[in-house]
């Protein structure tokens, strides 16, 4: 997976803070992998990984990370999303 970088957006729904790493319109084929599913899991449960890959090319890149919304605010949310990343470049 090539290097995330930092977040650009959060939005913010009912069930989830998207914190958004790449454009979602840039990718060919965007999936919520299961490969991503336990790093996520294990700093933020519930939480999922969108990653994307754009025509051309093996890579896939994070397009965002859901945190959920209960008991969390906008910078916690950053933040755990920032430690699933890492997690996914290690």
């Amino acid at each position: 997976m090539a290097e995330t970088p930092d977040p650009d957006m959060i939005e913010q729904s009912d069930n989830y803070y998207h914190v958004r790493y790449n454009d979602p319109d840039q990718f060919d084929t965007i999936r919520t992998p299961d490969w991503a599913a336990n790093a996520a899991e294990s700093v933020s449960e519930g939480s999922e990984v969108r990653t994307g890959q754009t025509a051309g090319s093996d890579d896939w890149l994070v397009e965002s990370v859901l945190i959920p919304t209960e008991g969390m605010d906008e910078d916690s949310a950053k933040e755990q999303a920032q430690q699933i990343v890492e997690k996914l470049e290690s």
